[in-house]
C-alpha cells in the first residue's frame, strides 16, 4: 500500500528516522541502567531531572551528528541509483554500524565507570592505541564482560541489519522531484546542525554545560559514551585545551605567584628568559651520589598499611620505619604518564595530556635524566614491559635517558604476564646493572617502573600468602608488588652501591581514582619513602606533591644546578607548613593548602571547599580570592611554559636532539 501523498516526500527518510528512534531507545535504556546503578548518588543531589533531560539533549545531538548528513545524502540520491541493491545496502550497513557502535560503547561503560568513575574518555581512546596489551588484559581479566559486550554488539548489529535493510529498499519506491528532495536535504542538514549545536548561545553544547553537581560520576550520566569518546578523539586530533579553560591571568602575575610558591629568594633565579630557572643549595655537600627511583604502578595509600590502608604492604611498612616517610603525599593525576611527568620532571599537571605524550616536549624538555647525564651519569629506564607504551621510550630517549631495558632484554625471566616480566625479574635485572655500574665506578640514575600491579593482576605462584581468593585480584597483586620491593631492598642493602645511592619508592598514582567529589582527594594519596646514607628515619606529616620529589632528590644527591622545577626542596623542615598539593582529575584541577581546597572547572567560576579527611568529603566554603588566584596561576603556568618552551635547561631548546643538547639550538 502506498503512503499518503503528504507522506511521500518523507518516505525516503523513513529508515533514518527509524534508526534515529532506535538510537534514542538504546541510549535511554543504557542511561536508565546506569542511573539505577548510581541511584544513591543521584538522589544525594536530586539530579534525576538533569540526568534525563540533559541526556535527551545529548542523545539528540549525537544522533544528529551521526545520521544527519548521511540522511541528507540519501535524500539527494537519484531514484535509479538509490534503488540499486549496492546503494541501499551501503546505506543500511552504515545505519547498522551506528546502532552497533552505540551498543558497543554503552555496553563497555559499566566496566570503565567502575574503574575510573567516568564514561569512556581519553583514557579509553588512548588504550586502543595499544591493542596487544589491552587484548591480553581483557582476555585474562575481563573476559566475561568483554564477551557480553561483543555478544550484545553482534546481536544489535544482526537485528539492525535485518530490520533496516528492507526499509531502505522500500524507501526508494516513492521518490519526490529533485527540487523537493533538495529542499528536504537542506532542511535535514540545518536541523542536524542545530541539533548537534543544541544551543542558540555563543558556544555549542559541551560536557561542561551539562555538569550540575559536585559528583563527577553523576555529571557524566547526562552524556552518552559515544558523545564522550567523540570529545576525546577531537581533543587528541586538535591542539588540546590548556588551563585557559579555567580563566586567564597576565603572564607576569602567573610568574610572580609561581615563584612565591617555590619559596626561593629572588637571587636564586638566574635567567630572565626562563622565568622559573633557579638554583637550590643542596643538603648533601659530598661527592654526588647515585639515584634510584622505584616507581610503583597503581599502589595507592589504600594498599599501604602504615598509611591506614589494607594490610597488603608488610615490606614497605618495614622500610617506612627506616626511611624518610611521607604521610600525606599526593599524586598529580590518575595515569602513569602523569606520575612520570611529576616525579621525573617536576612539571605541574594540565587538562591536556601529560608531557610524556605531547609533541612539543619530545626533545629539550627538562628531566632529572637530562641533568644527571650532563654530570656523567648512566641514565637507564628499567621496565618489565614494552617501553613504547604511552610513548615512554620516545620521551625518555629524547630527554636524557641513554638506555632502555625492557621486556625483550630479559634473559630467561621467571615469569611473564600480559604486561611483561614480573616485578622480581625487573628488580633482579636492575640490581645486576647497579652492581656492574658501581664496580666500574660509573655514577648512575635508574628509573625502575613496575607493572605487576596492573589489570589483569598476573604474578608468579608461591611468592606470597594470598590476601583473598581468587588469586588474580587487585589486592593480591598489590601484595606481590610489595613483596618484590622488599626482595629488591634486601639485595640492595647487601650490595656495594647501597652506601652511595639515594632511593625513592613512590607510586605513580592510586588505583581506581573515583569518588563522589569534584576531585576525590583521598584517592590521590600515595606512598613515598626516601632511603639512603645519612637520611634519618622520620615521619613527615606535611602535605606535599609529587612535584616536590625531584628537587628534593637533587638536594639529597648533592647537585645544585639551576632547574626550571617549581616544587620545593623538602629537606628544609621549615617549608610547607602545613603544606600544599595539586591534582588533575579529568578536566578538573584542585589546589589544596592545608584543609582548604580550590577546584577549577572548565568554563565555570572557581569553587572553594574545606577538606574533611576523616570523611573524605569536600564541604563548600566561601571563596578566598587570594587562594583562588594562586590555584589559577599554578594551573596556567604549566600551559604557558609548555607553549613557550620555557621548561628546559639552558642550551636545550625545544626541538633539539640529544646530540645538540649541550649547545643552543633553534626551537
Amino acid at each position: 500500500m502506498s503512503p499518503p501523498a503528504f507522506r511521500r516526500p518523507l518516505a525516503r527518510l523513513h529508515p533514518f528516522l527509524l534508526a534515529f528512534a532506535a538510537g534514542l531507545t538504546v541510549l535511554a535504556l543504557s542511561r536508565v541502567a546506569l542511573s539505577w546503578w548510581t541511584m544513591d548518588r543521584i538522589d544525594l543531589v536530586d539530579g534525576m531531572r538533569e540526568v534525563f533531560l540533559g541526556g535527551l539533549r545529548v542523545d539528540i545531538a549525537t544522533l544528529c551528528g551521526l545520521l544527519g548528513v548521511p540522511a541528507a545524502a540519501w535524500m539527494l540520491l537519484p531514484a535509479r541509483w538509490a534503488r540499486h541493491r549496492v546503494a541501499s545496502g551501503v546505506a543500511a550497513l552504515y545505519a547498522t554500524a551506528v546502532l552497533a557502535a552505540l551498543v558497543f560503547l554503552e555496553a563497555s561503560t559499566p566496566a570503565f565507570m567502575g574503574e575510573y568513575g567516568l564514561r569512556p574518555n581519553r583514557i579509553f581512546v588512548e588504550y586502543l592505541i595499544y591493542p596487544q596489551e589491552v587484548a591480553a588484559t581483557v582476555a585474562k581479566g575481563h573476559a566475561g564482560s568483554a564477551l557480553a559486550t561483543m555478544l550484545a554488539t553482534a546481536l544489535a548489529g544482526v537485528f539492525a541489519w535485518r530490520w533496516l535493510r528492507p526499509h531502505f529498499v522500500e524507501s526508494t519506491r516513492h521518490s519526490p522531484a529533485l527540487a523537493i528532495r533538495t529542499a528536504l536535504a537542506i532542511t535535514i542538514v540545518l536541523a542536524s546542525a542545530l541539533g548537534v549545536r543544541s544551543s542558540f548561545g555563543h558556544r555549542p553544547m559541551n560536557p561542561a554545560m551539562l555538569a550540575f553537581s559536585e559528583d563527577p560520576t553523576v555529571n557524566v550520566l547526562p552524556l552518552n559514551s559515544t558523545y564522550s569518546v567523540f570529545f576525546a578523539v577531537r581533543a587528541l586530533l586538535q591542539d588540546e585545551p590548556g588551563a585557559e579553560i579555567y580563566g586567564s591571568m597576565p603572564v607576569a602575575d602567573i610568574v610572580r605567584e609561581v615563584r612565591a610558591e617555590s619559596a626561593l629568594p629572588a637571587d636564586a633565579y638566574v635567567d630572565p628568559a626562563l622565568p622559573t630557572l633557579a638554583r637550590r643549595t643542596p643538603s648533601w655537600r659530598g661527592t654526588p651520589r647515585n639515584l634510584v627511583i622505584v616507581l610503583e604502578e597503581s599502589l595507592g595509600a589504600g594498599a599501604i598499611g602504615h598509611l591506614g590502608g589494607l594490610p597488603l604492604s608488610p615490606e614497605i611498612d618495614a622500610l617506612s620505619r627506616e626511611a624518610w616517610t611521607f604521610e600525606r603525599l599526593y599524586a598529580t593525576g590518575t595515569r602513569s604518564v602523569r606520575g612520570i611527568e611529576a616525579v621525573l620532571t617536576g612539571f605541574t599537571p594540565t587538562p591536556a595530556q601529560a608531557v610524556v605524550k605531547q609533541p612539543g616536549s619530545q626533545h629539550g624538555f627538562f628531566t632529572l635524566a637530562d641533568l644527571l647525564r650532563r654530570h656523567g651519569y648512566d641514565t637507564t629506564f628499567y621496565y618489565g614491559g614494552e617501553s613504547h607504551f604511552d610513548n615512554m621510550r620516545g620521551f625518555f630517549l629524547g630527554n636524557g635517558f641513554t638506555r632502555m631495558i625492557e621486556q625483550n632484554d630479559y634473559r630467561n625471566p621467571s615469569f611473564t604476564g600480559s604486561w611483561g616480566v614480573s616485578d622480581e625479574d625487573l628488580f633482579a635485572r636492575a640490581d645486576e646493572e647497579f652492581d656492574r655500574l658501581h664496580a666500574e665506578g660509573k655514577p648512575f640514575f635508574g628509573l625502575v617502573f613496575s607493572s605487576s600491579n596492573h589489570d589483569p593482576f598476573e604474578f608468579p605462584d608461591g611468592r606470597i600468602t594470598l590476601y583473598e581468593q581468587p588469586k588474580q585480584t587487585r589486592n593480591n597483586a598489590a601484595k606481590y608488588a610489595d613483596h618484590a620491593v622488599g626482595t629488591f631492598f634486601r639485595r640492595a642493602r647487601a650490595s656495594g652501591y647501597w652506601h652511595d645511592t639515594v632511593f625513592l619508592v613512590v607510586a605513580d598514582h592510586a588505583a581506581r581514582v573515583l569518588g563522589q567529589e569534584l576531585v576525590p582527594i583521598g584517592n590521590f594519596h600515595v606512598p613515598g619513602l626516601i632511603l639512603g646514607p645519612g637520611i634519618a628515619p622520620r615521619r613527615d606529616g606535611r602535605i606535599v606533591s609529587q612535584i616536590d620529589l625531584p628537587p628534593t632528590l637533587l638536594s639529597l644527591v648533592g647537585l645544585g644546578d639551576a632547574t626550571p622545577m617549581t616544587g620545593q626542596d623538602l629537606t628544609d623542615p621549615t617549608r610547607l607548613q602545613p603544606g600544599r598539593t595539586m591534582m588533575q582529575y579529568d578536566a578538573n584541577f584542585a589546589w589544596m593548602e592545608g584543609d582548604r581546597v580550590v577546584v577549577l572547572q572548565p568554563g565555570q567560576a572557581a569553587r572553594q571547599f574545606a577538606y574533611r579527611r576523616e570523611a573524605e568529603a569536600l564541604l563548600p566554603t566561601p571563596l578566598d580570592p587570594a587562594l583562588s588566584r594562586r590555584a589559577l596561576a599554578q594551573a596556567l603556568w604549566a600551559t604557558h611554559a609548555y607553549g613557550k618552551g620555557l621548561y628546559r635547561l639552558p642550551g636545550a631548546a625545544p626541538g633539539c636532539t640529544r646530540a645538540q643538547a649541550t649547545k643552543p639550538c633553534d626551537p
